[in-house]
């Protein structure tokens, strides 16, 4: 099976290829000619997802899955939220996102927070959701150098290293990205 995957993002695409079967070829968006930035106007990770995945069905017609993830902070209602990826404005920069959420948080005690990822996929006609979630909390300073993203700052509940400390295999055995990917997995085998 081949399925488009809405993502040029080459640490995404990685990661996935590592968690589905040999059977399901993931194809990226560069593999069909897709050069153009796919909007993502929505208010919500879940509508990103949807966005992004009947963008790629209506304008190519390929079955297709696309991502949306975000970070959401407990005493900060929930930013950055959909706006994870460009929280410090453009261009998309890890460094300055986490910079930002540092300062933010710098006074604050409550660390709470969660990686949501949701998966929307279009096959066959049909359009699916599956949703991963991991809590943990945003520590005070980067650690760490593998992953990407919000990674070097986030330990998850029940570890005491950071995503970025952990090997890609470790991190998606557990992440919000990781769950999504094994629903939509266990979905296609049915």
């Amino acid at each position: 099976m081949k399925l488009v995957f809405a993502s040029n993002n080459l640490n995404k695409i990685k990661e996935i290829q590592l968690l589905v079967p040999a059977s399901i070829q993931i194809v990226s968006l560069q593999d069909i000619g897709c050069t153009e930035d796919i909007p993502e106007t929505a208010d919500t990770i879940e509508g990103n997802a949807i966005l992004k995945a009947n963008y790629l069905t209506q304008k190519y017609g390929f079955n297709c899955f696309a991502d949306d993830s975000g970070l959401e902070v407990e005493i900060l209602n929930g930013e950055p939220g959909v706006y994870s990826a460009r929280y410090a404005g453009e261009p998309k920069n890890d460094d300055n996102n986490m910079n930002k959420l540092l300062d933010n948080l710098k006074d604050k005690d409550n660390r709470k927070a969660n990686f949501k990822t949701v998966i929307c996929l279009n096959i066959n006609n049909e359009q699916y959701l599956f949703t991963g979630k991991i809590n943990g909390k945003i520590i005070d300073k980067k650690i760490g150098t593998n992953g990407f993203g919000y990674d070097p700052i986030f330990v998850a509940d029940g570890y005491t290293k950071t995503f970025a400390e952990l090997t890609m295999q470790e991190k998606s055995s557990i992440s919000h990205r990781g769950q999504a990917v094994k629903q939509l997995v266990d979905f296609l085998a049915q």
